[in-house]
Order: structure tokens, then sequence, then C-alpha cells
């Protein structure tokens, strides 16, 4: 493990360790909005997934969701938080960035508060879009630079805060379904409420859904 991936995974450890959910045990009110466009009891991919709040939600859906994040503490949370709901749950430590996506593997991919440097964001990027099956979705939700103004959550780095145009790049050869960057009222736990600064895309692979 490199130095860099320690530190960062040391970081959402102690985050994690915290008592209760610090982002709260409720989904992502974007996705819960933009859900529709998930290919019905697909398989989907949360990316960085935390304590499991999207992906436990998700599960409880009917979608067969695999959740990812960096940190063990997190994952060990995002288990539990599934047994909780009864729901069955694939959750795995592993750095995204670094992580085998696949090839025309996933229904669909959701990335929500994910927020790297841009080179490691347009790769990860890339790589979601060769994992995506024909017609799949790829959901993102995250902060963008008007978020540095604010005391609501998120990092401090502009770097971190791409802009919509930035992160529609990426998805260069897909179809948007949606893209919207704004400001939006987020309430998810201590560490994310208030008005924020967010970018959303959903966007759609080439190709038409296998029968």
């Amino acid at each position: 493990m490199s130095a860099a991936l320690e530190q960062l995974r040391e970081f959402w450890d102690q985050r994690y360790a915290a008592p209760g959910f610090v982002y709260g045990i409720e989904p992502n009110s974007f996705l819960m909005d933009q859900v529709q466009h998930l290919p019905a009891g697909g398989r989907v991919l949360c990316l960085a997934d935390g304590e499991g709040r999207n992906g436990v939600w998700l599960a409880g859906q009917g979608f067969d969701v695999t959740s990812v994040d960096v940190s063990p503490q997190g994952v060990d949370k995002a288990r539990r938080l599934a047994a909780h709901h009864g729901v069955a749950l694939c959750a795995m430590v592993a750095d995204v960035t670094q992580l085998d996506l696949g090839q025309d593997r996933w229904d669909a991919i959701v990335s929500i508060f994910l927020h790297l440097p841009a080179r490691a964001r347009s790769g990860l990027h890339r790589r979601a879009v060769q994992a995506l099956k024909p017609a799949g979705v790829f959901l993102w939700e995250a902060y963008g630079p008007g978020q540095l103004q604010l005391a609501t959550g998120g990092p401090r780095d502009a770097a971190l805060l791409p802009v919509l145009d930035e992160v529609a790049l990426d998805f260069s050869d897909c179809r948007l379904i949606h893209a919207w960057s704004g400001a939006r009222w987020v309430e998810e736990g201590s560490l994310h409420t208030g008005q924020g600064a967010v970018t959303q895309l959903v966007a759609s692979k080439a190709g038409k859904m296998p029968v």
C-alpha cells in the first residue's frame, strides 16, 4: 500500500470510527430522485459508498449492489446496516482509483460525493464507462467550486471540486440524461447539512440494453 493510500484510509477510518453514522443512514436525495433511470433489478456498483447508506437503500429497491470503499471501518458499518435492514449487499474494501471495474459488467455505477484530483477522476470515469453494459447508467453528485464559500461540508481544496463541464467531458461519448449545477439543500448527517453548491450528472452509455 502506498503512503498516500494508507494516509487516506487512516483518515476515513478515523471518521467512520465515530459512534453512529456520520453521514446518516438515509440515502442521498438526488439518488432517490433519479433512481428511475437505473435499470430495474440491475447490477449496481456504488463507488466510495462509505457507511453504506446509498448501497443499502438501492439493495432495498431490488438492485444487486456492490458497495466499495477504501475504509474497512466504513465497509464494516455498511455490512451492519445491510444486516439491520435485512438486505443483501456485497461490501468490499478497495481503492476505487485502482479497482478493476471490468468490461460491460454493470447496469449502473453510482458516485455520490466522491472527490478526486482531476487526473484520477477522469481515469476512473473512463474505466466506469467501459465497465457499464450497453445503455448502462452513471449517476454522479458532488460538491462544486462554490462549496468553498460555504461551511456545510465537503473538501476545502478547489482542485477536488470540478465544474460540471469538466465532469461532462468524461462522458462525451455518452448520452446525458441530466446535467445540472447549482445550490440545493443537503441534509446528510452531521457533516453534510445545509445549503450546498453541487454538480449533478446522469449519463447513459451508448448501445441497446441486452435482452
